[in-house]
């Protein structure tokens, strides 16, 4: 076995999940100005059943010739032959390794066969390439042909489809389909995706290998139960006879490339067709299948762009974008767009505008999540649905209206109660407080911003801040402060009461009436308008009262008027003794003192 054979099998071996499913499926749709060619060669020197001898070629030509207003969109290469396979061939001298891979076995009167077909996306190499001769080389058979030329079933070969597009074309859809399918005696292969509003010009194309040119037993190709041919190049009886169609080459030994006019066996409407093949002798495998109907329809699409979240709350934003970028016609106005949370309809909108094709349109849902719905939990916008999951627009493409996003919201951790700050009465429930140790105290995280507020409003907001927590005043009590403490992300909210108590009152017992500003009255700090009922007498010391007066009177100066009055009314200097009476539950004993009185 040479290096290389080691290495296909290697390949094999490395990428088991490569060898796929054989069935002809879906490969890639393209929605436009869009049509397809194939180019493509055998490694046979002359047909199977006419061989003397077994031979193979390693390399063959083929001529790319687009016009000069096509620009390639994709190109795909197969390769394909018996035995095993070979995996590493050239294309221009440039390598190239399979993206998968297809096989088809077989027992032919108690034999063993086996038979491969490779693809790979060369788009890049023909676009950067353009029109001219292409070589595939580098791909040897000959290992297995001797064995293969026993039952005639030896060959290879390759093939490009090209897809491309040009501003003079119809809007068209094109289907690309692919696997590796063989005709025993009938197969039936069903196209999906299809979208047919005008037959025009319809065509179907086919990429199919080791047909015989004399082998014309049942060899029947039918679409929709219809038989198809191309005469003189593909009667009715012998569809696969080593043509290439696109070239009008009779000599492209045990293998096709035929393209096939179908706009009188397709219908308006029809979204699939069913392709039928019969050979009683001929062995026939299917690798590709590309058809072209004109298509003018709109593609609705959306997409969520973001999703505003507010903090601390089960209201969300959502932005939107409806477009009609793979349509081939405007979209109409006031198409229904549903609205799902975890798959339940929650609300329904629509599109303001015709959009016209490669345009969008803009919106914004604002949204409110109901509590029974847990986070994080999925938002879904299907355009074209109604809400019950029906439409009302017939679309190019049908199962790609919907955009789905995972949304959590943002809830702060809830903050423990924090305690009233209390302060001294300083008349008429005013007060001094200080609740600066509060901004370390109540942070969830050392990063924590934590603002204080008089005001939910100023909070919510986010206007006049208190800075000065530690010497706040205020002049009623008690009042109620805001907290606002915010992780960057989210925000919660607390408060507090500021409240004020009758604390003792604390007595100066000293005056000097002497009009200098400084003790000129016998004052008693936090008593006044905070015991509103207080009574004051002071004595000489005789025990002689020579001054009273409560809430509603100044404050002594000296001045006796009370007892007998020298000197209008001015005191002599000494001491002086004082009895007040709160008259209050929370201080029911009298203060008594002496104070000195000097001018």
């Amino acid at each position: 076995m040479s290096i290389k054979q080691l290495k296909c099998l290697f390949i094999i071996c490395l990428f088991p999940s490569i060898l796929l499913g054989q069935d002809i499926s879906l490969l890639q749709q393209f929605n436009g100005r869009y049509d397809f060619t194939f180019i493509g060669n055998t490694l046979n020197t002359n047909e199977n059943s006419y061989m003397s001898i077994p031979e193979i070629l390693t390399s063959s030509s083929a001529t790319l010739n687009l016009n000069p207003n096509d620009i390639v969109e994709k190109a795909y290469l197969y390769w394909a032959g018996c035995g095993p396979g070979d995996y590493e061939v050239q294309l221009n001298n440039i390598a190239i390794t399979p993206q998968r891979l297809f096989n088809h076995q077989r027992n032919s009167n108690g034999v063993d066969l086996e038979y491969f077909s490779a693809f790979s996306d060369i788009t890049s190499q023909i676009q950067s390439t353009g029109n001219g001769i292409y070589t595939l080389s580098d791909l040897d058979l000959n290992s297995w042909i001797s064995f293969y030329f026993n039952n005639r079933t030896n060959f290879g070969g390759w093939a490009i489809i090209v897809v491309y597009k040009n501003n003079s074309l119809p809007l068209n859809l094109i289907n690309v389909y692919d696997g590796l399918q063989a005709v025993p005696t009938s197969i039936s292969i069903t196209l999906n995706s299809l979208n047919v509003v005008d037959n025009q010009n319809a065509k179907i194309g086919f990429l199919a290998w080791e047909g015989d040119e004399n082998i014309q037993v049942n060899e029947t190709l039918r679409i929709n139960g219809n038989p198809l041919q191309n005469a003189p190049l593909n009667p009715l009886n012998n569809a696969f006879n080593g043509t290439n169609s696109i070239n009008n080459d009779e000599n492209l030994y045990n293998m096709d490339l035929d393209v096939y006019d179908i706009q009188n066996n397709i219908q308006v409407g029809d979204t699939s067709a069913t392709i039928q093949l019969t050979s009683g002798q001929d062995f026939v495998m299917i690798n590709a299948v590309v058809t072209k109907l004109n298509s003018q329809l709109p593609d609705a699409q959306i997409a969520i762009d973001d999703v505003e979240i507010k903090c601390n709350s089960r209201e969300i934003i959502v932005h939107y974008t409806a477009s009609n970028f793979g349509g081939t016609k405007e979209l109409e106005a006031n198409v229904p767009i549903a609205i799902y949370v975890n798959n339940a309809l929650l609300s329904t909108t629509q599109t303001q505008n015709q959009i016209n094709v490669g345009a969008s349109e803009s919106g914004i849902l604002m949204l409110q999540i109901p509590d029974s719905i847990t986070s994080p939990f999925d938002i879904q916008l299907v355009i074209d649905d109604n809400g019950n999951g029906q439409g009302n627009v017939i679309e190019i493409i049908e199962d790609n209206n919907s955009f789905t996003q995972n949304v959590s919201l943002i809830q702060a951790v809830e903050l423990n109660p924090i305690n009233d700050v209390t302060s001294c009465n300083e008349g008429l429930g005013s007060g001094t407080f200080d609740f600066s140790n509060y901004e370390n105290s109540i942070k969830q995280n050392p990063t924590d911003i934590v603002t204080f507020y008089a005001s939910l409003n100023d909070l919510q907001n986010g206007i006049n801040p208190i800075t000065n927590s530690n010497n706040y005043s205020t002049q009623t009590t008690p009042i109620s402060i805001f907290v606002k403490v915010d992780n960057g992300s989210c925000y919660q909210v607390a408060s507090f009461l500021l409240k004020t108590i009758k604390c003792k009152p604390i007595i100066y017992n000293y005056v000097s009436a002497n009009n200098d500003g400084t003790n000129d009255t016998f004052y008693i700090k936090g008593i006044r308008d905070v015991f509103l009922k207080f009574d004051l007498q002071i004595y000489n010391r005789w025990g002689q009262l020579v001054w009273k007066g409560n809430n509603n009177t100044p404050n002594w100066d000296g001045i006796a008027t009370q007892g007998y009055i020298l000197n209008n009314s001015q005191i002599t200097n000494g001491t002086y003794y004082y009895s007040l009476e709160l008259n209050d539950p929370d201080y029911p004993t009298p203060f008594f003192g002496y104070l000195f009185v000097n001018e």
